[in-house]
């Protein structure tokens, strides 16, 4: 993560970047590379006498549980934040999947939360909730809640979350100034 001022009066820069980051998860990733390690262990090496079906079965299961782990975890060890003059972008993972663009011409309003939990939102990842609205969640800790004008919500787990609040909210004053002319 870039380090950024508290100063509320100097300049922004150009783009503001943010990210959190969730160790937690590379463990889950193990688990999930254990699970795939050992279906393709039944495949290569079994001593199965009880057919060929219960082995294909077996193998195919620890395959398909271990890549789903893996996958799902991997995709949401991390999420970066960019905030640029004209849109805010999230993407998670090393790959960037999923991806959301956010025009800042479709937020209301920024706000800070320093307690945003996975409890709240039901686990770890891309969430939905529908009295709560989406979220980004790869840690427990300081969030953005944006508000859209469209009525929704969407919540952002990321470091340094105040200095991000900041940002967009001047932003959105810019905006709103060059609207108003």
């Amino acid at each position: 993560m870039r380090h950024h001022t508290d100063d509320e009066s100097a300049p922004h820069a150009d783009v503001w970047t943010g990210r959190a980051t969730n160790r937690v998860q590379w463990l889950l990733a193990l688990a999930g590379a254990a699970c795939v390690a050992l279906g393709i262990e039944l495949a290569v090496d079994s001593a199965w006498t009880s057919g060929i079906a219960p082995l294909v079965m077996s193998v195919v299961g620890c395959i398909a549980a271990g890549l789903l782990v893996l996958f799902g975890t991997l995709a949401f060890v991390h999420v970066a934040l960019k905030v640029d003059k004209e849109c805010l972008e999230v993407r998670c993972g090393h790959v960037g999947v999923p991806r959301r663009r956010i025009p800042l011409s479709h937020v209301a309003g920024a706000e800070f939360d320093p307690h945003v939990t996975p409890r709240q939102w039901g686990g770890w990842g891309y969430r939905w909730r529908p009295e709560k609205g989406t979220a980004v969640v790869v840690r427990r800790g300081e969030g953005i809640v944006l508000r859209l004008w469209d009525g929704h919500t969407f919540t952002i787990t990321v470091d340094n979350a105040e200095s991000a609040v900041r940002v967009i909210r001047e932003r959105l004053r810019t905006i709103t100034r060059g609207t108003a002319h």
